[in-house]
């Protein structure tokens, strides 16, 4: 394939996932007092496993942890997984503050997510009484998916850090989505124009907390773990991905890769591509 072909495809997948109106959620509620610290819920539209109580999704979504991107670009995706019996909890959180171009705050984001984990079990017994908290997924999308990584880490990060957790997080597994899994590699790779640097604070506090940050130095989590990806994204190389599981696999760990075929960045989180049903299953392998 040219690089004006790829180029072309991966366009036109950006262009389909964009062009779905956002779907409402069921419910809002606040997990934090600042505007971002909020989670949609979305109630499971049908029975979808075998019986009981409906699994819960927790979505975090992606773009480059920069403001113009939140919840709403992901909510066709968390309705299409309602649509298919899952208990669906989107999160936000806070991203670049002031510039636009900007990705990520520290220490906010990474706040935010941990304080959304802590509080989605009395979250889910309150707003989704149909669902099962104990029985919870985690996926996350591109920048996102680095979240799901991350937060499913916290009883790895070193003790000092304001997010360790003594356990780790009652969690069925993660789903990463085209994950910026490992900051190292995504920074030489300039993924996103820069937005991994940016999020640590740039080059002067990139070293100093890459190892509070970075999933693929948080190894191993003991969490059972997939990453989805597409073999022909431009945004997030597969090479991303691959040297998360090279890193799992060296502490002892297996990581599941799943490898599509003429799939980029965007389809993972679009209903209307194959891509997407593939992505329901490996949550429904994990959630049941």
């Amino acid at each position: 394939m040219t690089d004006d072909v790829a180029a072309a495809r991966a366009a036109a997948e950006e262009k389909s996932v964009f062009s779905h109106a956002p779907v409402d959620p069921d419910v809002t509620a606040a997990y934090g007092d600042h505007p971002d610290q909020v989670i949609d819920f979305y109630a499971p539209r049908r029975q979808g496993g075998p019986g009981g109580p409906a699994p819960v999704v927790l979505v975090l979504h992606g773009g480059a942890w920069r403001a113009p991107y939140d919840r709403r670009h992901i909510s066709p995706f968390a309705a299409f997984l309602a649509r298919r019996g899952f208990a669906v909890a989107s999160a936000e959180y806070r991203r670049g503050g002031g510039d636009d171009s900007v990705a990520g705050r520290w220490p906010e984001t990474f706040d935010d997510i941990a304080a959304a984990l802590d509080a989605l079990p009395a979250l889910v017994r309150e707003h989704l009484p149909q669902a099962h908290p104990r029985r919870t997924v985690l996926t996350g999308h591109s920048a996102g998916g680095h979240l799901a990584l991350w937060a499913a880490s916290r009883h790895v990060l070193p003790a000092g850090s304001p997010w360790h957790s003594d356990s780790p997080a009652a969690l069925r597994g993660v789903v990463a989505l085209a994950p910026i899994a490992d900051l190292a590699v995504a920074d030489k790779l300039d993924v996103c124009g820069g937005a991994v640097r940016q999020l640590l604070g740039g080059d002067e506090h990139f070293a100093e907390r890459q190892p509070y940050a970075d999933p693929a130095l948080l190894l191993p989590t003991g969490i059972a773990t997939t990453l989805v990806q597409g073999r022909t994204d431009l945004v997030v190389p597969q090479a991303v991905a691959e040297s998360y599981a090279d890193a799992a696999a060296k502490a002892g760990e297996m990581v599941g890769v799943t490898l599509l075929e003429d799939v980029g960045h965007f389809p993972l989180i679009d209903p209307a591509a194959d891509a997407c049903a593939v992505v329901v299953e490996e949550i429904a392998q994990l959630a049941w």
